[in-house]
This record gives structure tokens, C-alpha cells and sequence, in this order.
């Protein structure tokens, strides 16, 4: 089907006709809609309408997946340019393209200055992002992988703060190190299926069917797992993420924070728990005990900051420590818990961060103790700030919510002591997100601030689609539950349905 690589391709033609666009016109001024801008507007229009047209539109010689495009790329090396689309994917595709929209509408003031090249970068990163989400060849998924780290670096370290040149080092090291391991567990997964075999490929289906031995298999599943931690984060390998956020622009921290973020889930299930399942389930006491530290560890932390977006970098580890839980709990309701945390998540702490910016950008600060008292100058920021602070510590109704009482539910199951402990960690967020609601929309004003104009029209309604969706979520999980589960591998390979 030729429309998923029009789906990758789309973002960086996208992303070029930008760059030049920016190059022949650039900002006046900075409240102005360059034709940069448009033209990245224009091409994520054009990307939500090409995936709408997938989502709704019957292709019946997919197989079992939703739609499937292969064609031969390196044939002597058994690599082929392989895209597959089932409801995980898809989910998350449309997760990244509804958090595209606000970061477009943020670069109008915020990006004053080669506007066209950070359209093309942003847009970039985006294009390897749904790049991973679909390919089904590792050389591929290794290909895009890399692909969306090189412009989300130039992203933080060209249009980033104060600190920006070290966080952008040390996201790249930690997550080009981090890839670098994934690239030997596949190489090392692609020769024992050529010892085993004597074929020469990088096919997913294929290699699903290598048969390795007890020892092999855990040594291939942490080499990936070691790779996608990285990228989640997992405690202790997330130091790079509080530096990233904090010194990122607005429109790179939601991209962070709502989708990169979830490509290190979305590998952990579609290849550590899916590939290596017997490994995998070994290997699960281990990685749920580092999804409960990460989720006391993150929380804690949280409650220690006046950075407004250090603490909402913190909370996105505490909160991806119920992903890692879910994901490893090896029930079907604990991969839909972590599936839906992943979802709530990238909504909620994409727009907390998408107001932390825009407080930061009205008020040239993000200490919260320089902050307060902006219900009554800005009531539109502030009622979407609140909304979305209350998600985040997980109020019943809302998207959190489902996906953290499932992940807990399903951990119950394994382990009480285990889930009880992960219970606790709920304290701490209500304590972290409460604070933050107090001492910048609650609390006195400060003396001498000027809190400058509220959000627009534009962008309110942008916030309130995203709090119409973390509703849905909460209120009516059902749909989304049973959509978003990944193909089994079974499926894939013409077997039975099942849980995976």
C-alpha cells in the first residue's frame, strides 16, 4: 500500500518546501505567520487526511495487518523497505500527528529566527518517528530509529535555552549509545537466524521464528531492552531527560515528552515482550522492579523542583515507570494499562509543557516561586493548566486514571506487595501536581509581574480538543482498549488471534 511510505515521506518534502520558503521569506516579526509556517501546517493537514483515509479505508490485501507495503531495498542482504500498520501503531501515529498541531501553533512566537530550518528539522524528527511505528524490517526500524535523533538535537541545541548545548550532548550520547547496543542484539539476532537457517534477513515474521537458546534469547531481549529503557526513560539511564526538556524549546519538549518517549515503549512491546516472549517473562521481575523505582524516584523528585518544566520532566518518569510495569506484567489488561498510560500521558504532560512555555515565553521565567497568581490575568492558560495538572496526578474520569488503575490491577495479580508499593507513588503526584496548580494560578500575584496576554483563541481550542480526548479516555476507554493492541505475532504469521 503505497500510502504508508507517503506517510513517512510526506513530513520531510513537507520540511524541505519549508526550509525554502523560510529562506525566501523570512520572519518580520514575531507574532507573524511566515510561509514556513503554512507550509508546515499545510503538510500536517496533509498528513492527518492521508492517515484518516488509511484508518477508515479498507484494504483487504493487508493480511492481518491494517495496511502493509514491502518492496526489496538491499535483496543481497535480505533488507527490503518494509512498513506494517496494526492498532498499536496506528494509535500511536494519530497521538503524534493531534501533538503536532500545538507545537506549529507555539513556532509562530516562539521561532523568530530560521523559522524554515526548524520546520524542516521538526518535521524530520516526526517522519522517523512514524518510521519506527511502522517498520517491520530491523535495518529499517534501526534506519529510523537514528533518523529522528539527529534533528531533535540540532532542535535543542540550535532553538533551546540557557544550557542548551550540554542537554543536546548528553541526549545524544545517551540515546546514540543506547541505539548502537540495539544494533548489535539485531545483528546478533539476524546471524543466529542465518546459523540456524542459512537465510540472510532482517524480516520481523522471520526472524520471530529463529530458535535461539534460553541464554541467547536473554542476552538478544536485554540488549533491546538496555536500547528502548534509554529512550523511555528507566531509572537510572533517564539523566538526559530532565537537562533535554528543561533546555528544549516548547515545540521540541512535546515532541519529547509526548511521542519519543513512547517509540522506547512501543519497542519494548513490539520487540522485548512480542520477540523474545519466554525471555521476556524471565526477565519481568527485573524490569517491573525498575518501573516501581522510577515510578516513587520520578514522583519524589517531582516534588522537589521550582522549575515548572523540570518537574513535569520528573513526572514523565514516574508516569513511564506504570508503561514499564504494564508492559512486563504479561497480561493482556497490563499491556492495555501501559498502552493507555502512554496515550493519556502524551496528551496531558505534551500540553502541561506546551503551558509551561507559554508562561515562560509571557513571563521570561520557569521558577515557580517567581510565579503566581495568573487565574485572574490569564483565566484561559489557567483553567488548561489546572485541567491538565489534575490528569496528570490521576483523577478518576480522566485518561490517567484508566491506564494507571489497570496497570496496578494487573500488577496486583502478579505481585501485591509489588502493586502496593507502585500505589504509593499516586502521593507523591497528587502532592507535585497540586503544588504546581498553587503557585502559579492560585497563589498571590507577584509584585511587579506582568503577566502579558492569555492564550488565543487559536490555541485554546487546539488545548481543547486534547482535553476532550484525556476525557474520552477516562470516560469511555472501551474502544481504545481493544483498538490499540498490538498484532500477535501469531496473527502475523497466519496463526490464531491472542493476546499478547
Amino acid at each position: 500500500m503505497i500510502a504508508l511510505p507517503a506517510l513517512v515521506l510526506l513530513p520531510v518534502l513537507g520540511g524541505g518546501v519549508a526550509w525554502v520558503a523560510g529562506r525566501i521569506r523570512p520572519v518580520p516579526t514575531p507574532a507573524s505567520r511566515d510561509a514556513a509556517w503554512w507550509v508546515a501546517l499545510v503538510t500536517l493537514g496533509m498528513e492527518t487526511l492521508l492517515l484518516a483515509l488509511i484508518t477508515f479505508g479498507h484494504q483487504p490485501h493487508a493480511g492481518p495487518w491494517l495496511a502493509h507495503f514491502s518492496m526489496p531495498w538491499i535483496p543481497a542482504m535480505g533488507i527490503a523497505i518494509r512498513l506494517d500498520m496494526d492498532g498499536l501503531s496506528l494509535s500511536l501515529i494519530w497521538l503524534s500527528l493531534v501533538l503536532c498541531f500545538p507545537c506549529v501553533f507555539l513556532s509562530t512566537r516562539q521561532v523568530t529566527v530560521n523559522a524554515g530550518a526548524f520546520h524542516f528539522l521538526f518535521l524530520a524528527t516526526l517522519a522517523g518517528i512514524i518510521g519506527t511505528f511502522l517498520a517491520t524490517d530491523l535495518f529499517l526500524f534501526f534506519f529510523f530509529w537514528e533518523l529522528m535523533l539527529v534533528p531533535m538535537f540540532v532542535l535543542i541545541a540550535a532553538w533551546g535555552h540557557e544550557d542548551r548545548q550540554r542537554a543536546a550532548m548528553t541526549f545524544f550520547m545517551f540515546t546514540q549509545g543506547s541505539g548502537l547496543i540495539m544494533l548489535v542484539s539485531i545483528l546478533g539476532l539476524v546471524m543466529a537466524h542465518y546459523r540456524a537457517t542459512g537465510v540472510l534477513t532482517f524480516d520481523y515474521v522471520t526472524l520471530s521464528r529463529t530458535p535461539l537458546s534460553p541464554a541467547l534469547s536473554m542476552l538478544i531481549m536485554v540488549g533491546f531492552f538496555v536500547a528502548f529503557a534509554v529512550k523511555l526513560p528507566v531509572v537510572p539511564v533517564h539523566v538526559w531527560l530532565p537537562a533535554a526538556h528543561t533546555q528544549a524549546p516548547t515545540a521540541a519538549s512535546v515532541l519529547l515528552a509526548g511521542i519519543l518517549l513512547k517509540t522506547g515503549g512501543y519497542g519494548m512491546i513490539r520487540f522485548d515482550v512480542m520477540l523474545f516472549p519466554d525471555a521476556a517473562s524471565r526477565f519481568a521481575p527485573v524490569a517491573m522492579g525498575l518501573g516501581v523505582v522510577g515510578i516513587l524516584y520520578g514522583a519524589w523528585l517531582s516534588c522537589a523542583q521550582d522549575d515548572v518544566k523540570r518537574l513535569i520532566a520528573y513526572s514523565s518518569v514516574s508516569h513511564m515507570g506504570f508503561v514499564l510495569t504494564g508492559i512486563f506484567c504479561g497480561s493482556r489488561m497490563g499491556m492495555q494499562g501501559a498502552i493507555m498510560q502512554m496515550m493519556a500521558h502524551g496528551l496531558s504532560t505534551a500540553a502541561l509543557f506546551v503551558i509551561a512555555g507559554a508562561i515562560q515565553d509571557r513571563l521570561h521565567t520557569r521558577d515557580m516561586r517567581r510565579i503566581g497568581g495568573l487565574w485572574a490575568a490569564m483565566p484561559r492558560l489557567s483553567s488548561a493548566g489546572v485541567f491538565f495538572a489534575v490528569a496528570a496526578l490521576g483523577m478518576p474520569g480522566l485518561g490517567n486514571f484508566t491506564g494507571e488503575f489497570l496497570v496496578l490491577l494487573a500488577t496486583w495479580h502478579v505481585s501485591p506487595p509489588l502493586a502496593t508499593v507502585a500505589a504509593a507513588g499516586l502521593v507523591p503526584a497528587a502532592m507535585y501536581a497540586l503544588r504546581m496548580v498553587n503557585r502559579i494560578f492560585l497563589a498571590a500575584p507577584r509584585a511587579g509581574q506582568s503577566p502579558g496576554p492569555d492564550f488565543p483563541p487559536r490555541q485554546m481550542a487546539v488545548l481543547a480538543c486534547v482535553m476532550a480526548l484525556v476525557a474520552v479516555l477516562g470516560l469511555y476507554p472501551q474502544p481504545f482498549m481493544a483498538f490499540s493492541l498490538p498484532l500477535p505475532v501469531a496473527a502475523m504469521t497466519g496463526g490464531k488471534d491472542g493476546a499478547p
